[in-house]
């Protein structure tokens, strides 16, 4: 049973099932709007503190308990700024390319289990719907970028389209190379299969090579570095966003942060596990699965934020040759391999 439906109940105990029906919506909303809200700040306190750490620098240290309250500051200040966009702007393309970005992030959220049964919809083509609904995000960044009318905006724009058309294509292969050794979409099935233990030991030295490609393709399907060609400050001032401030520039800041951890979740759900505990203890706690699932994911997190930190920005060419000529033709292969490796398994148990 997911929370949803555990929710409802609760709801009909006390009011109508119409009513209870809306007001379901919207606790569900409002839960997940709350986690969107503070993950996102997190994310941000994170990512300065760890950047500090490896540039040996003391980082946020003014608001707050050793600055935890900094990103609070942050955000009340981007709330109050002005709102400013350039004159020959397309204002509805324009004021609409932030929501985008950030509704798509929220539904990539509903669909992950952060515990068993603690998720808002347990569909049984849960991967799919995550690969397809990432891919619209895309077009946020298309809109905002071409909706600017700045030339700087809009190169970092068609460069994110190309970027992200390219890099789907590994992500979809490496998640796919896992669906066969599970036979299932359902991310609770999928993490059901692996009681017994993850997915990256069970499926062998495919699953590590599915994983080291899934971590690649997906930072640089986020827009991070050292694939973050889409921003690039030094060139292109601040990419796709140049001419956005305030509150919508926030959205799209806080939405690749968001997006950032949706890659470390699914990562964690397909060859970590998910919420289940690595001694191999069932939980029947939500709280703790919910502590597993959230230490793998921030494990994860923390690797993408070191690539940042290490590798110099990559070239446009250099970005599409390592996807073209190396990462999709290995996954390809390696995609078959795991084939061979189930195919052996089932011989084997028969």
């Amino acid at each position: 049973m997911n929370s949803m439906l555990s929710i409802n109940e609760w709801f009909l105990t006390f009011m109508p099932a119409g009513a209870a029906g809306i007001a379901e919506m919207i606790s569900i909303a409002v839960i997940y709007l709350t986690i969107f809200a503070v993950l996102g700040l997190f994310l941000v306190l994170m990512e300065r503190k760890v950047a500090a750490w490896f540039q040996l620098r003391i980082g946020p240290n003014r608001v707050g308990y050793l600055g935890l309250f900094q990103t609070v500051a942050d955000a009340l200040k981007l709330v109050s700024k002005e709102l400013t966009g350039t004159v020959k702007a397309d204002k509805f393309l324009y004021n609409l390319a932030p929501y985008f970005v950030i509704i798509t992030a929220l539904m990539a959220l509903a669909v992950l289990p952060f515990a068993q049964g603690l998720q808002a919809f347990d569909i049984n083509i849960g991967l799919f719907f995550l690969i397809g609904i990432s891919s619209v995000g895309v077009i946020g960044i298309l809109l905002g970028g071409w909706s600017s009318n700045n030339k700087f905006a809009l190169i970092g724009a068609m460069r994110s389209g190309v970027q992200t058309i390219s890099y789907e294509l590994s992500v979809g292969l490496s998640l796919l190379t896992m669906v066969i050794l599970t036979g299932s979409l359902q991310l609770s099935e999928i993490i059901e299969v692996q009681r017994n233990g993850w997915l990256i030991v069970q499926g062998h030295i495919p699953a590590v090579i599915a994983f080291m490609i899934y971590m690649i393709a997906g930072t640089a399907e986020t827009n991070r570095a050292p694939f973050d060609m889409v921003e690039a400050e030094s060139e292109l001032g601040a990419g796709f966003h140049t001419e956005y401030s305030g509150m919508k520039f926030a959205y799209f800041f806080l939405a690749e942060f968001i997006n950032m951890f949706i890659i470390a979740a699914i990562g964690t759900t397909v060859f970590f596990g998910g919420w289940l505990s690595p001694f191999g203890i069932t939980e029947s706690i939500p709280v703790l699965g919910v502590f597993w699932f959230l230490a793998k994911a921030f494990v994860l997190v923390f690797l993408m934020m070191w690539f940042r930190w290490t590798f110099p920005r990559l070239r446009v060419d250099q970005l599409l040759t390592l996807e073209w000529k190396y990462l999709l033709p290995i996954n390809l292969v390696n995609l078959v391999l795991m084939a061979i490796v189930v195919w052996l398994n089932l011989i084997i148990q028969f």
